[in-house]
């Protein structure tokens, strides 16, 4: 019987959908995690009568066919890069992004890697890095001796050195876009990577036509709403049960089937 098989799809279509929203829900308090959303279709069709043709010899068209859907299957889970809102932290390395563009990484291996969580700070040598250690490109080194440092929104760093009155640019801070961010690839610790889905990183400056904008001692949040994330719960739950109800309800016409037998 094809009802059995066909739920199953869907029970397993419906655990997948509830293992995404799953990890929504945990890190709902993830600095600049992006929810994600689980894509369905339909799967390959059994073709009892084809429309179209002729029904017998020299005979009209068949109207409409006689096409059997054999369930369903996960088609991708695709992230949803929407602006998060912006939580003041009061720290000054905090960098929150206003728009599009990603913060470059130098990985372990000096692959450049992205991000949205800007909760950077500064390692034994002043360099800028992300709370891994992973320094930030390009590399902005803060002195010793600086009192203060200060982030504009077009990603300017400068210090206050104690005694000077003119503030010391420590560099330009620049951001990666791409045509595809839904096709970047998710490494966990918040970071991305680049790969052919996604396109070829385009560089520019934050402020730049296409290019978000830098906040200084903000963060950007999570866009996971919780009141979404519950409602498809519900909406999981209710579909997995059903398709419950329908394997309880062919097993129970095929044992019926099997008791007239004997």
């Amino acid at each position: 019987m094809r009802a059995l098989s066909i739920a199953a799809t869907g029970m397993n279509a419906q655990q997948t959908n509830l293992e995404v929203i799953a990890n929504n829900i945990a890190n709902i308090n993830t600095t600049g995690f992006k929810r994600a959303r689980a894509e369905f279709t339909d799967l390959l069709y059994q073709v009892d009568r084809m429309q179209g043709v002729p029904s017998r010899a020299d005979a009209s068209i068949v109207p409409e066919g006689v096409n059997i859907g054999l369930g369903v299957k996960t088609a991708a889970v695709r992230n949803l890069h929407v602006q998060g809102n912006l939580v003041s932290t009061g720290n000054k390395f905090d960098l929150a992004l206003t728009g599009k563009g990603w913060f470059q990484i130098e990985g372990a291996d000096g692959e450049t890697l992205y991000t949205r969580a800007g909760s950077f700070n500064t390692n034994a040598t002043g360099q800028l890095v992300t709370l891994d250690g992973y320094t930030v490109v390009p590399g902005i080194t803060v002195p010793p001796e600086a009192v203060d440092v200060v982030v504009n929104k077009n990603g300017e760093v400068f210090a206050r050195i104690e005694g000077q009155i003119d503030l010391q640019n420590l560099g330009q801070l620049a951001l990666a876009n791409f045509a595809n961010e839904a096709g970047l690839s998710a490494l966990g610790d918040n970071l991305f990577r680049e790969t052919a889905a996604s396109g070829p990183a385009t560089v520019g400056m934050p402020g730049e036509p296409g290019f978000a904008t830098i906040e200084q001692g903000y963060l950007e949040s999570s866009n996971v709403d919780p009141v979404k994330e519950i409602t498809e719960l519900i909406s999981a739950q209710r579909a997995y049960e059903m398709n419950s109800k329908v394997i309880q309800a062919a097993d129970e016409m095929a044992a019926v089937v099997s008791k007239n037998i004997r």
